[in-house]
């Protein structure tokens, strides 16, 4: 019974000693203060705990906030504890291992106050910000700048000298400019920090920067040593009934009579038959009863009415100023100043930005209109179904999607799988129709046009008449950002650099393949190319299914950002035939610039009148319009022999 009763005696020494560790051992220390905390006495004990440098802290910090942390009442341990019914299921602060369970009664639970959390948030950001995990530090890094406060600009700083990742280094940098130019005290490193934002163009500094320059509205004169941004002028700074608006809240009032109260005052003063010696019978006209209430105003009867250039003196001896909330005039200079320049850095940053959008919508136009250059070029055929071949590229894609659920594979299948199906079905539209109706072009257009709504009727009637998903991978998932102003998706970039790929394979084919010459032969004099052994219509097929199957191609490029349906394709065929018809017929190198300048000129109009995405259709309609008057053979014309 001795030995029992003595090991019974051992249990909770040495369970203590075996939660005992450097975190444990460095709370017992102020193990009062942290279980009864106050705003008062926490923070010595929150800067010692932060002094430790332990990484453990970091969790323990985060439950205690998060009212996660009990302290067992038989020994005062400190441990995470979750509630189960009647029982804390405990886990050590040193390294969350099981440590097994208390009854309800047995531990007290850790409820710090609002105020406390705040303070512990703060003292958690300090070692967040020096975490071995990078994600760790970029929540901390986002955390502050949501809530960014003066005491933590030391650890902030000490902790830049010792971040090693770049990206994390320059966010860094940037929150300790933004929060010293906030909370600073020394007008040097404000200055300083006023002058390394106005190279950057970050939305966090250009709001910091505004918020420098924020006013507040003075109506009278502003009080001495007032940082005064500018005198408001009535009528042009602030409307008049806004500035007359003002002077009434600040006191500044004109005593106006309205009509109403002229009307009531003289029934008021009637006496008999008449108001202030006037008959009423003669108050029959507005000038007569403003004229019986200005005699009774001289009699002191009623309030007198106001001069008719009242308001306007009120207004022009009254100064109403915009006085900046921050007192230093150099501070507010300099943001002016700074903000000016990053203004002009946003401008060319904005201009950079739309031509990369234009970039990327040529590219599109291109995919779309080169294998329509191409057939029209050497066939002269206008095909109103093309577009229907890129919605034949872009099923393709859904297809191999529903089979290979990797999004990668999926799309190494369907970009040559697109082509080859769009191509066979070039192919059989030139074999059963178009070759029937060559030099035949009102019957051709007809044709390719009732060819045109059946697909799409097919199709729909195949697929639905819902969009389907063409999803990309996850590395094409984002966007390229060089800043806040600058970006571009993955998407688009991938299909740019499709589209440089295609043109280097087209211009290799027809400059240093049999195929390409003949192309070219045919296209200059079919005549002539005939008569020197080249068979038209074999070139014609083979083009035509050229040219069908990078329309496919481009199918699955634009699936993979716009909606999959039956009338994708029409919604590219007249972007399509518009930059054939500008960079000239048959020309691979006149398609190029011809969509360039289709897709340059849409976005310029788009950013001109974002409002009304229909203006650019049309103003670029107009403006193709005009264009073939002074250049009817576009801008890169094919060389040949033309009769007169």
């Amino acid at each position: 019974m001795r030995i029992l009763l003595a090991l019974a005696l051992l249990v909770i020494p040495l369970s203590a000693l075996a939660q005992q560790g450097p975190v444990q051992t460095l709370l017992q220390t102020h193990a009062e203060d942290i279980a009864d905390p106050s705003r008062q006495t926490i923070q010595p004990v929150l800067d010692d705990l932060s002094a430790s440098g332990l990484p453990a802290m970091t969790e323990f910090l985060e439950a205690w906030a998060d009212k996660g942390v009990v302290r067992r009442d038989a020994d005062g341990l400190f441990f995470y504890g979750q509630r189960e019914g009647d029982v804390y299921v405990l886990r050590s602060v040193e390294d969350g291992a099981e440590a097994g369970e208390v009854g309800r009664r047995e531990a007290t639970e850790l409820k710090p106050n609002a105020g406390v959390r705040r303070l512990i948030g703060t003292a958690l950001v300090q070692f967040q910000l020096n975490d071995p995990d990078p994600a760790r530090r970029r929540a901390a890094l986002d955390a502050l700048s949501r809530n960014a406060t003066p005491d933590l600009l030391g650890p902030l700083r000490a902790s830049i000298e010792t971040e090693e990742n770049g990206a994390i280094r320059d966010r860094k940098e940037e929150l300790e400019r933004l929060i010293t130019l906030r909370f600073g005290e020394n007008q040097a490193a404000r200055l300083a920090a006023i002058d390394w934002l106005s190279d950057k163009v970050s939305l966090e500094g250009r709001a910091a920067l505004n918020n420098v320059l924020t006013t507040r509205t003075v109506v009278g004169p502003p009080e001495a040593g007032a940082n005064i941004a500018r005198v408001l002028v009535p009528g042009t700074d602030i409307s008049e009934p806004a500035a007359v608006a003002l002077l009434a809240e600040a006191g500044f009032e004109v005593a106006q009579v309205s009509r109403a109260d002229r009307d009531a005052a003289l029934i008021a003063a009637i006496e008999g038959e008449s108001v202030a010696g006037v008959a009423v019978a003669s108050l029959n006209t507005e000038d007569a009863r403003w004229a019986a209430y200005e005699t009774l105003a001289q009699a002191g009867a009623v309030p007198p009415r106001a001069a008719p250039d009242a308001v306007a003196r009120l207004l022009a001896e009254t100064p109403i100023t915009a006085v900046y909330d921050e007192p230093d005039p150099a501070i507010t200079t300099a943001a002016a100043a700074a903000l000016d320049e990053v203004g002009a850095r946003v401008a060319r940053a904005q201009a950079a930005d739309l031509t990369l959008d234009a970039l990327s919508l040529a590219s599109i136009y291109f995919l779309a209109a080169i294998g329509l250059a191409i057939t029209f070029g050497v066939m002269g055929v206008i095909n109103m179904a093309h577009g229907e071949f890129i919605m034949i590229g872009a099923y393709t894609g859904y297809v191999v999607q529903t089979i290979v659920p990797d999004y990668t594979v999926s799309l190494i299948i369907a970009l040559p799988l697109a082509f080859v199906v769009a191509a066979a079905a070039g192919v059989v539209l030139e074999r059963l129709v178009i070759r029937h109706l060559l030099h035949r072009p009102l019957e051709t257009l007809l044709a390719t046009f009732g060819i045109s709504v059946a697909l799409q009727q097919i199709f729909k009637n195949i697929f639905g008449t819902q969009a389907v998903p063409l999803t990309s991978p996850a590395w094409l998932a984002g966007a390229w950002s060089l800043n806040d102003v600058i970006g571009i998706s993955y998407i688009r970039i991938a299909i740019f650099v499709l589209a440089l790929g295609f043109l280097a394979l087209l211009v290799w084919i027809l400059r240093r393949t049999r195929l390409g010459l003949e192309v070219r032969a045919v296209t200059q004099n079919p005549g002539m190319a005939a008569s020197l052994g080249i068979d038209p219509d074999r070139v014609g097929m083979a083009t035509f299914a050229l040219g069908s199957g990078i329309a496919g191609v481009a199918g699955v490029a634009i699936g993979l950002f716009a909606q999959v349906t039956s009338e994708m394709g029409s919604g590219y065929i007249v972007q399509s035939f518009m930059t054939v018809v500008v960079g000239g017929v048959g020309s691979v190198f006149g398609t190029l610039v011809g969509a360039g300048m289709i897709g340059g000129l849409q976005k310029g109009i788009e950013w001109l009148n974002p409002s009304n995405t229909l203006a650019a259709q049309t103003y670029m309609i107009l403006f193709i319009i005009l264009f073939i008057q002074f250049r009817p053979r576009g801008i890169v014309a094919q060389k040949g022999r033309f009769v007169q």
